[in-house]
């Protein structure tokens, strides 16, 4: 792990099922996630993933290419785009610190086909050893 590490990117197919699945899990019954219809009356063309799921997968992203050691300290994100069904989300990032305590600052964006979805940064500890 050093300064400079590029993640490699990560494509994620962005369904309907996984944006009505992940405001269910993380208890977003807002309409706009999970009924097109409604989404539509309210000036969407379709439900839209809800930025718990964004974060989750941002999370897991980091996590999975440092290894199940990895521990996230710090997730700070900022949504843009919106992910609608049938487009594509394709997250990458840098490593842009890491400090003597295996502590590492990796900037992510996340980009669909309409624009930028996300971007943030996120802080994980990785025990000597594990990256």
């Amino acid at each position: 792990m050093k300064t400079g590490e590029e993640l490699a990117p990560l494509e994620i197919a962005v369904t309907r099922t996984l944006i009505v699945a992940g405001a269910i899990a993380s208890r977003d019954y807002q309409d706009v996630h999970h009924d097109a219809e409604l989404a539509q009356e309210k000036g969407s063309p379709d439900i839209f993933m809800n930025i718990l799921t964004t974060n989750g997968l941002v999370g897991r992203y980091v996590t999975d290419h440092f290894g199940p050691s990895a521990v996230l300290r710090r997730v700070a994100i900022r949504l843009g785009a919106p992910n609608y069904p049938g487009d594509t989300m394709v997250l990458s990032g840098t490593v842009t610190s890491v400090a003597d305590d295996g502590t590492a600052e990796v900037s992510i964006v996340g980009d669909n086909g309409i624009g930028r979805h996300v971007t943030g940064s996120v802080t994980v500890g990785v025990p000597e050893g594990s990256a």
